[in-house]
């Protein structure tokens, strides 16, 4: 098709509910197309998504949602996070971020998170009972990161049940065809959230630990230069949202893809080595994120269109990560996928900064599933969200049975 439209509509459930069919069709017409109803162009292979990600004349250009007032918050969150910001403000911020986490944070975690997916897995095994479905998205995908997160800030665990609700609320404004109740809702939980980092940001300027927030609060580059409070409370605030948004969903997507690929389950649970490289086949199988937006800052070529200065255009993940230019067989589950040069994660200067958490979460979800004897099973079908950006599962039933 030409860039008078494309004949996507991201909230049709056949889309939500499988995306890969139709980005390939689509795919066929043209590498980049405008469509009309989101008012951006899309970027359908992994060449030109790859492109949209990587030029530096494409940026994440933050314009403040309207009214202003409205959304004071929400609007403090994103203006200040690196996910927003382009060099040299985002150089600065996420050398100072990238500082803090070097103290080992990540390493220092790994036997705790190991120990809590086990812990998971062994409570969602007995609440099975090897015949009752167990909800695995309940029961161990949104516990495990937002519990990862929590410990990693030194969130006290009177206060962690408060997290994932924040986070739940606030990327609902990132769907298209939200309502005013959603933004209603994401900007009282932006509020209160930036509320309660601040003040957890302040017991830590007065009381230091071992924890990352702690070392945010005191991190200094060689020219003494730090973090705002805002950066800073952004700063936790992305690495919640974004994270436990991936894992869980990864967890969800990858685990249901399993069990619909029983003779990649069974290839797994036989050869464990394989499961950091079958971790980055279900990121590329089922892509957490879909869509990611980027504007122009002075015309650009992609894919043989221009995308004029102001313009925005988006890297659709889920298709360039089923681009069979780059993947053989790209529909096919292949946990022994050596060459995969999946996008997932981003690429260039917005490289997902929490990777290494996020693998390591994952890894230990995964390792803790398939290691028990027990056998997993579909108890009755998984139940998908109805968004299309942020793709996961509202419920995946699983039996656990001797």
């Amino acid at each position: 098709m030409t860039a008078a439209g494309v004949p996507l509509r991201l909230d049709d459930p056949g889309v939500v509910a499988d995306p890969y069919p139709h980005f390939a069709a689509a795919r066929h017409r043209a590498p980049v197309q405008w469509h009309e109803g989101l008012g951006l162009w899309l970027a359908f292979t992994h060449a030109e998504s790859n492109a949209v990600l990587r030029d530096r004349r494409l940026g994440r250009i933050w314009v403040d949602e309207q009214p202003v007032d409205r959304f004071a918050s929400f609007n403090l969150i994103h203006r200040n996070a690196i996910l927003e910001m382009e060099p040299p403000h985002h150089t600065r911020v996420r050398r100072l971020i990238s500082s803090a986490f070097a103290r080992g944070h990540v390493e220092r975690l790994r036997p705790w998170v190991d120990q809590l997916a086990r812990d998971l897995v062994d409570d969602m095994v007995e609440r099975s009972g090897g015949e009752q479905p167990v909800d695995v998205l309940g029961g161990m995908a949104e516990e495990l990161p937002v519990a990862v997160i929590a410990e990693l800030l030194g969130v006290p665990h009177a206060d962690r049940s408060l997290l994932r609700p924040w986070s739940n609320a606030i990327v609902k404004m990132y769907e298209y065809g939200r309502t005013p109740d959603t933004e209603d809702g994401a900007e009282r939980a932006a509020d209160e959230f930036v509320a309660y980092l601040r003040a957890l940001a302040d017991d830590r300027r007065r009381s230091p630990g071992d924890d990352l927030l702690s070392h945010l609060v005191g991190v200094r580059d060689a020219d003494g230069d730090r973090l705002t409070e805002d950066e800073l409370v952004s700063t936790c605030i992305l690495l919640l949202n974004a994270g436990h948004e991936a894992t869980v969903n990864v967890t969800g997507n990858g685990l249901l893809a399993l069990l619909e690929h029983p003779d990649q389950l069974a290839r797994l649970r036989a050869d464990p080595g394989l499961l950091p490289t079958a971790v980055e086949e279900l990121m590329r199988f089922d892509s957490p994120l879909q869509l990611f937006e980027r504007t122009a800052t002075s015309d650009v070529e992609i894919g043989g269109v221009t995308v004029a200065r102001g313009q925005k255009i988006a890297a659709l993940l889920g298709a360039a990560n089923h681009d069979p230019a780059v993947f053989t067989d790209p529909g096919r589950l292949d946990v022994g996928r050596t060459e995969n040069p999946h996008l997932a994660f981003g690429v260039g200067v917005h490289f997902c900064i929490g990777a290494p958490l996020a693998r390591l979460e994952l890894q230990a979800s995964f390792r803790a599933l398939l290691e028990r004897p027990s056998a997993l099973a579909l108890g009755r079908p998984a139940r998908r969200r109805p968004e299309f950006v942020i793709r996961g599962l509202a419920e995946l039933p699983v039996v656990f049975t001797p």
